[in-house]
């Protein structure tokens, strides 16, 4: 067993050397990571249903989803928690199957952190390694090394009981981190902490991820949690992976209504296939009347489609959009009257009630301090936006 598992730690390692910085991913199309058809059912319920996934060397990776979609169970396999029921885990291009949780160059930090509510922040850090066997000075090199880095110095002597849930959550990062794993997993890191610190810790963990190389992937179900630290974001729903896409591709080009839905807010009009004049469709819709569209790059299947809309991408104005606004006829115009004002600091969202008899909400960012021009309850209004800002989804 310790030579297979030094075999794959050595394999592992020549993929994360080929990774030179924090933005480097090997030059080889061999991940470091890799999962082929994943199965794990409990009873009758499959939890993971045939997931496939590479990951890349220093990538940081999340794994988005509702609660019980199965994504904390593909960690806790990655992990060696669960064994998967089919399918293979390979890391550095060997399966990591037959290896214990323990001798896996993974490690894992719990959502919960799992302190020792006994022992000190430094005896915490040392636990893991104190079990590898490490030599007593290499530990307190170890040690000193990650208080300094999650920024602990002065609290070593500390009982978890005493720090702050911040300070807590640091040292069972710098636990998971002491080992120096070739996967870091993170089990909603961040959940237990307040709106405020939750932010900072953000930049804090991605900050850490560039500046050691390392492989991260965390499970969330905070869709902005995701786009702001991760890479990739792969959106799991009822056991199967739906999506893996960059952030931003995510958010503007989702495959799915499911999708749509799930990530930030969206406008959706259910349609039917009018008309289609070079890279423009006409949609009839019943709540928002006929919309043009831009034609998707693919051929669409069904004549029913979904029209979706980001809130920020529809503008409100008073008499609708400038005759300069350069779109001339191909701008969606929608009268209505607003029914809600949000104001958020930054935004203001409304909610527009149109007078085709659907609704439409509109995200404003608020740029004067006092704007003399903000829209009111019952107010006309037109809300206005291009066939480019809409996508098409099938039904």
């Amino acid at each position: 067993m310790a030579e297979e598992l030094s075999d794959i730690e050595a394999s592992a390692d020549r993929t994360v050397a080929a990774a030179a910085g924090p933005d480097a991913y090997p030059p080889s199309d061999e991940p470091l990571l890799r999962i082929e058809g994943v199965v794990k059912s409990f009873g009758g319920f499959r939890a993971v249903d045939g997931v496939s996934l590479d990951i890349r060397a220093g990538e940081f990776f999340a794994l988005l989803g509702p609660s019980g979609c199965g994504k904390t169970t593909l960690l806790r396999m990655l992990a060696g928690f669960e064994a998967p029921d089919a399918g293979r885990i390979l890391l550095g291009g060997r399966d990591i199957a037959p290896t214990l949780p323990h001798e896996r160059p993974i490690n894992m930090m719990f959502q919960n952190y799992a302190l020792f509510p006994h022992l000190s922040v430094r005896d915490n850090i040392a636990f893991g390694l104190k079990r590898m066997g490490m030599a007593r000075a290499d530990i307190a090199a170890r040690v000193a090394e990650m208080v300094a880095l999650v920024k602990l110095g002065g609290l070593e002597k500390r009982k978890p009981d005493q720090l702050s849930g911040g300070q807590r959550q640091r040292v069972a990062l710098a636990r998971s981190l002491a080992r120096r794993p070739k996967v870091l997993l993170l089990d909603e890191p961040l959940a237990a902490l307040d709106k405020k610190l939750r932010e900072s810790t953000q930049g804090e963990l991605l900050e850490l991820q560039r500046r050691l190389g390392m492989t991260f992937i965390i499970v969330t179900h905070d869709q902005e949690e995701a786009m702001t630290m991760a890479d990739r974001i792969g959106v799991m729903d009822a056991g199967r992976l739906d999506q893996v896409a960059a952030p931003r591709e995510l958010y503007e080009a989702p495959r799915s209504r499911w999708i749509a839905e799930f990530v930030g807010d969206i406008n959706l009009f259910d349609g039917e296939l009018q008309s289609q004049d070079g890279h423009r469709l006409t949609i009839a819709t019943r709540d928002a009347g006929a919309l043009l569209v831009a034609a998707p790059d693919r051929a669409l299947d069904k004549a029913k489609v979904s029209i979706a809309i980001r809130p920020e991408k529809v503008k409100l104005s008073r008499r609708g959009p400038a005759s300069d606004a350069g779109q001339g006829s191909a701008i969606n115009r929608l009268d209505g009257v607003v029914t809600d004002v949000c104001y958020l600091g930054g935004t203001t969202t409304y909610k527009v009630r149109l007078d085709a008899g659907g609704t439409v909400r509109s995200s404003m960012a608020n740029t004067a301090r006092i704007d003399i021009d903000a829209y009111g309850i019952d107010q006309h209004v037109v809300a206005w936006f291009t066939p480019d800002d809409c996508l098409v989804l099938e039904q």
